[in-house]
């Protein structure tokens, strides 16, 4: 029946969410907050009824998408709501976590809030490889600028016939080495390769003498 349904508002943070109801006849009160956990998420599921009627939403965030998938192995059927999409009153400029769970179950139960698209587990997946190749890629680029700036400052050249394009940096010199050495196995290539590497960022890590 729609007049059983119970609209969930959701303030999640890392450690804690605050809930929020909101009733078929009008009102929304607040059930005060839970700790983020999955037995608390379980208990709190237990203790409003029958799944069959329970809506519930939050705002997508940091926190992504394990309680939208915590919640629909419970049966409740969740949406994650754009966070700039939610109405807002002129005016009310007070803010907190019972009040955001509050308007989130109003909001959810009048159809005002807009949802975005929940990836599946693959899904996640593949970005988060993607999100841990960038950052990987980043901390590479700055560990070199780091190594190519010490080197600078203490004076080390490339050899004179290393001085122009590519070559004439740290990490091209390396190259070269290496390639020059082709006959080597292929575990000694990238072991050396490694060891440029990791002398390089050890001279760069020793602290630098008092003056």
């Amino acid at each position: 029946m729609k007049e059983k349904v119970r609209f969930l508002g959701l303030d999640v943070h890392a450690d804690t969410i605050a809930v929020a109801v909101a009733e078929a006849n009008g009102e929304v009160r607040s059930l005060g907050t839970i700790p983020n956990r999955r037995e608390s998420i379980h208990k709190l599921v237990k203790k409003l009824g029958g799944v069959e009627h329970l809506r519930a939403c939050y705002e997508a965030g940091p926190t992504g998408y394990v309680l939208y998938w915590q919640l629909s192995e419970l049966g409740v059927q969740c949406e994650v709501v754009a966070p700039t999409l939610v109405p807002v009153k002129a005016g009310d400029r007070v803010k907190t976590d019972r009040r955001d769970a509050e308007k989130l179950a109003r909001n959810h139960r009048s159809g005002d809030l807009t949802a975005v698209w929940v990836p599946d587990a693959g899904s996640e997946a593949l970005r988060d490889l993607v999100r841990a190749r960038e950052a990987a890629k980043q901390d590479q680029l700055r560990a070199r600028h780091r190594l190519s700036k010490f080197l600078l400052r203490t004076g080390q050249r490339p050899g004179l016939g290393l001085r122009h394009g590519r070559s004439a940096t740290w990490c091209g010199c390396a190259n070269s080495v290496m390639h020059s050495r082709r006959r080597r196995p292929r575990c000694w290539t990238i072991g050396t390769r490694w060891n440029t590497w990791a002398s390089g960022l050890a001279v760069w890590s020793r602290p630098l003498p008092r003056r």
